[in-house]
């Protein structure tokens, strides 16, 4: 008697499903394209011919990052059409900061078992985020590897390529004592500090996702879930008019994290603490934990989401046209001499 055969279905791998996913996947990528997008999705590799107009020396430059346990909110919530978007603009403001036009993205979705509605929602959020910065979703992989994920979970990555001319690097090699830090409101946590977020709001507080907190006037589980700022039209804008001598994407480590990694040697960042409103977020979860305030700032963004380094006769211009972009912007604090640290102060 003949053996009961084995397929890849019964390990655990549905490639019909993996079909329709890519099917779905095609559509929402398509409209990102533009006319240097040469390939097709379901090629082995994507094909990008960049528009080299106006560039000397062009430089490429690329970055790749995941949501981090954000993806925990989107499981709880069973929201996913947000943290797509979230990754594309984690990734833009990384690029950014050394003055990079973003080109082309591209995602990796990992999951024990596909759900082709999922993964659309999932690539919604990608494909908005590209279309907002013009950038081509050129390609990707979707992975579905039974027994490795708990069930209804996923993981993302996301990859991207930007290209800036050579004389126009952004770096902080010029920043030196005197320059002043500007901060640039963030939208929320962003994509950082989740897993002491989360271990607070429901392992501490005991909080349900759809509970609503007075103080910040939503659900716990929609302020947890607020998209990650793009910075890129703002900061794009005011590179055409200004030097900006150094820039610094505020994700994990916060403030003293991510500034220290712009500073010249020899000197040191004063960030005076009181010199920006710190959202009720924030507050919020210190309360809860409790959490001292230092272990606040290295864990979490505190409301700003981006930081410039600036020669001081620029600050209140460059404050002006942010502010008249429809930004909120502070005076964080200036550079010094010292032996390269973030000082926060007050």
């Amino acid at each position: 008697m003949e053996k009961n055969k084995l397929d890849y279905a019964a390990a655990g791998v549905d490639i019909e499903a993996a079909d329709r996913a890519v099917e779905k996947i095609k559509k929402l990528a398509k409209a990102t394209f533009n006319k240097c997008v040469l390939s097709e999705i379901g090629s082995f590799g994507g094909f990008f011919q960049p528009d080299l107009t106006g560039y000397k020396e062009p430089v490429l430059i690329s970055s790749a990052d995941g949501v981090g346990t954000k993806l925990k909110i989107a499981f709880m919530t069973n929201k996913h059409d947000t943290v797509g978007e979230d990754l594309v603009n984690h990734c833009v403001n990384d690029i950014l900061v050394h003055g990079a036009r973003p080109l082309f993205f591209m995602d990796y979705i990992g999951t024990g078992k596909l759900d082709p509605d999922t993964v659309a929602e999932i690539i919604t959020g990608f494909s908005r985020g590209c279309k907002n910065h013009d950038m081509a979703l050129l390609g990707g992989e979707t992975a579905e590897m039974p027994d490795f994920y708990a069930p209804g979970e996923y993981d993302l990555a996301g990859f991207i390529v930007g290209m800036v001319d050579k004389a126009k690097i952004v770096n902080g090699a010029d920043i030196q004592p005197g320059d002043s830090i500007i901060g640039l409101a963030a939208g929320g946590l962003h994509t950082n500090g989740y897993s002491l977020a989360r271990k607070i709001a429901f392992d501490i507080a005991g909080l349900k996702p759809d509970t609503y907190i007075d103080t910040l006037k939503d659900t716990i589980g929609a302020a947890l879930l607020k998209t990650h700022k793009s910075y890129f039209k703002i900061i794009w804008d005011l590179l055409k008019k200004y030097e900006i001598k150094g820039m610094a994407h505020i994700t994990g480590g916060g403030i003293p994290g991510n500034l220290v990694r712009i500073l010249p040697e020899n000197t040191q960042a004063i960030i005076n603490k009181g010199s920006w409103d710190i959202p009720p977020i924030f507050t919020f979860l210190a309360e809860k934990g409790p959490v001292a305030e230092n272990d606040m700032y290295p864990a979490f963004n505190m409301g700003i989401g981006y930081i410039l380094v600036v020669k001081p006769e620029l600050t209140d211009k460059i404050i002006g046209d942010i502010k008249k972009a429809g930004e909120r912007a502070y005076i964080l604090g200036r550079i010094e001499k010292g032996s390269r640290q973030v000082i926060l102060k007050g």
